[in-house]
């Protein structure tokens, strides 16, 4: 799907134009032109990125093919950046889809592949009053990629949450089944971190002006952005140490459970041993035994095995193994 918008000085003038008329417009150098392709087909792509802005075809290429990194290409009269934003069509666990952005001196193009919150709250926004966003691409694309961080401050909380589940989990008494847990939400991070700090390269090779399109009044908007990526990096770096620490947590807490349960099977051997002596010992039944002749061999037998048995109880309980 195509969507197009069409400003003059700060103002909405148009809207959904005609493929023939978005070439007018790009003749037209008093105008702002914003094209944005939400999954569009093969013919869209082909008639917007190479007929009406006729974009290099590798930067088509890097466009249309999924690209795990975010990157920024500078090419001769515009940007080609690639970005990623929350996918929150996927609710099972923490997502991303990409953004691709084109940007010149008076037109901005964004493609993406499935709705995106950031891209649509900027539409709504202009839509009602345009405002100072609309004056100018950089300050577009700054607008779109600020509501994209913020988007990620959400994902992080409901990480925080999940680390705090596993944390209370390991020092509960049964922190037994959610090593899954910990694999799930150790990935999830790490993907986290893969895409923001990428993302936060990019927009500091935007921050310091190494771009002639992203004029000079911006450059702080964009040092703005870039710290507040900074900071989500920062946030995510701290949960995989906690993440470690619960994990290290769990794995003492295992060694010391399974040496507990050690202790109690050497208690309950040690409790054997007397009976085992003194039965085997009376067992073999030889002749010439004085313990056989006397009247009171079978209780004196009982009063050794109970007492070595008691003396052992109360040693190992003592040692606070039973």
């Amino acid at each position: 799907m195509i969507h197009s918008f069409i400003f003059s000085e700060g103002r909405l003038v148009g809207r959904d134009l005609e493929v023939e008329a978005l070439r007018l417009v790009r003749v037209d150098k008093g105008l702002l032109l914003w094209v944005d392709l939400d999954n569009p087909g093969e013919e869209e792509v082909k008639q917007i990125l190479e007929g009406v802005f006729q974009f290099h075809p590798l930067a088509i290429e890097d466009c249309v093919t999924p690209s795990s990194l975010p990157k920024v290409e500078d090419y001769d009269d515009y940007l080609f950046l690639v970005m990623h934003a929350v996918d929150f069509s996927r609710t099972e666990k923490f997502s991303t889809t990409e953004l691709d952005l084109f940007l010149g001196k008076d037109y901005l193009v964004t493609y993406h592949r499935t709705p995106l919150h950031s891209v649509q709250t900027i539409i709504d926004r202009m839509t009602k009053n345009p405002g100072v966003i609309a004056r100018a691409p950089d300050r577009i694309a700054h607008s779109i990629l600020d509501l994209l961080a913020d988007n990620y401050t959400p994902v992080v909380s409901e990480l925080r949450g999940e680390l705090e589940h596993i944390e209370e989990a390991v020092l509960s008494q049964t922190s037994g089944g959610f090593i899954q847990d910990i694999l799930q939400l150790r990935g999830e991070i790490h993907h986290l971190r893969e895409i923001i700090s990428p993302q936060r390269d990019v927009i500091n090779r935007l921050a310091h002006g190494e771009s002639k399109l992203v004029r000079a009044l911006m450059l702080p908007y964009f040092r703005d952005l870039r710290d507040k990526l900074l900071r989500i990096d920062e946030t995510a770096a701290s949960y995989t140490e906690q993440l470690l620490i619960s994990f290290d947590l769990f794995l003492s807490k295992s060694a010391f459970e399974a040496n507990e349960g050690i202790k109690v099977l050497t208690a309950l051997t040690a409790l054997t041993v007397p009976a085992t002596v003194v039965g085997t010992w009376y067992g073999m039944n030889f002749e010439h035994m004085p313990e056989l002749r006397s009247p009171y061999g079978y209780l004196g037998a009982w009063i050794v095995t109970l007492g070595c048995t008691a003396w052992i109880w109360r040693w190992c309980k003592r040692k606070k193994w039973i």
